[in-house]
């Protein structure tokens, strides 16, 4: 027996929501965005699609495209609570749930749809409960993987419901473009166009030996992507995490040395506390830079045992600062942790902390816990500027993905 697997996707989450809760946003182009001077567009509404608008564009490129859409700052808390709600609306069909993002899901319903009177009939009762108890639409895909099911609410989108059952998928694939398959992005796109490649019939039929040697290991992942077939299992618990980062987009350009310290101890902060949070500690510091012209390039270092500590991670990342000369203004800062490990397994004597330090940071830790970000701070940043954007859809409502929304 093939394995069922169901994709429920939200159908332009954020701004669905801001309708719902606004009816004077109903059936009006809109783009939810963030608080801060240097905005993008972080989901449009399917009105504001109909003329071009795109994610990530910004205000003025949005505006152009049409003149009477409606910007709304987006409301962190209210995506995330809707979010753990349709996790509810979810566990009544199977317990074999991976909450992929803020706006996304896989459920395994090979065991239980027989209870439900089958799939389809899950998938449909599913965007009932869900357009009846949040007012928003969702499109479900129905397959044998969670590709396939992906592939499937893609195209079903909007609104709608999509099987591909074992039997359809090679039909489905033989015309298909290679990039529509979730995870060929347009670098691989163009790779494997130069092999000629540039339908997933031509992919899965294509030798696993040229594929290794243009790819690497992933060229038979690649291979079995053409065909329709996927092992990857869904992910029901959080997985211990590869790495742990932050990055923001600056309310303005910014050059001054001590402004750009001073949001790397922020984004070292915001890495550190949710290290800590939940026992890891990371080997590896990486400090992300963006010029204004959208060049972006990342460099690391490996310290010699794995920490969590704000003021460490700061050091090492304003280390790799002191090696670049910056050729223009900084846009977007980022810092992250990786080549994590649980804190029990740390070994974390070897950085020689003294017993206060680790005291202070767990009380700074337990008051921003209780009373919001940043209610304690270091000294160095409280002058400068803040900004709200909208929560990554990355964000899950359990685990490392898991971050604090103010209320």
């Amino acid at each position: 027996m093939h394995n069922i697997i169901l994709c429920i996707d939200m159908d332009a989450f954020f701004a669905s929501v801001e309708q719902q809760a606004n009816p004077k946003l109903r059936g009006k182009p809109i783009a939810v965005i963030g608080s801060g001077g240097r905005t993008v567009v972080t989901t449009r509404s399917y009105e504001a699609r109909k003329f071009g608008v795109k994610t990530g564009m910004n205000i003025y490129e949005a505006k152009k495209l049409c003149p009477h859409i409606i910007f709304v700052v987006g409301d962190s808390e209210k995506y995330t609570h809707t979010c753990k709600e349709l996790s509810k609306v979810y566990s009544r069909f199977t317990p074999d749930i991976e909450i992929y993002s803020i706006d996304e899901a896989f459920l395994d319903v090979t065991t239980t749809h027989h209870l439900f009177g089958g799939a389809e009939a899950i998938g449909l009762s599913i965007k009932k409960e869900v357009k009846k108890r949040f007012g928003i639409n969702c499109t479900v895909g129905i397959a044998p993987n969670i590709l396939m099911a992906k592939l499937a609410s893609d195209i079903a989108k909007p609104d709608g419901l999509r099987w591909f059952k074992e039997e359809d998928i090679q039909s489905v694939l033989k015309n298909l473009p290679v990039k529509e398959l979730w995870g060929i992005g347009p670098s691989i796109e163009r790779r494997l166009a130069e092999l000629g490649i540039k339908t997933c019939a031509e992919l899965g039929e294509a030798p696993a030996s040229l594929l290794r040697n243009k790819f690497g290991i992933i060229g038979e992942t690649l291979k079995l992507m053409g065909q329709g077939i996927c092992h990857r299992p869904l992910i029901v618990k959080d997985e211990d995490p590869k790495s742990i980062g932050h990055s923001m987009t600056l309310p303005r350009d910014i050059s001054n040395r001590k402004q750009i310290e001073a949001q790397v101890l922020k984004l070292s902060e915001m890495v550190g506390r949710r290290a800590r949070k939940y026992g890891f500690a990371g080997k590896k510091v990486s400090l992300t830079i963006r010029y204004p012209d959208f060049e972006t390039f990342t460099r690391q270092t490996t310290l010699p045992g794995p920490t969590n500590i704000t003021h460490e991670i700061y050091r090492h990342a304003i280390g790799i600062l002191n090696t670049i000369r910056l050729r223009d203004k900084v846009r977007l800062l980022g810092v992250s942790i990786s080549q994590l490990k649980k804190e029990d397994n740390a070994q974390m004597a070897l950085f020689d902390y003294t017993a206060k330090e680790k005291s202070l940071l767990h009380a700074v830790d337990a008051v921003n816990d209780k009373y919001g970000d940043f209610t304690v701070t270091w000294a160095s940043y409280l002058e400068q500027d803040e900004q709200s954007g909208v929560i990554s859809p990355a964000w899950r409502p359990s685990g490392v993905r898991n971050v604090t929304v103010k209320k």
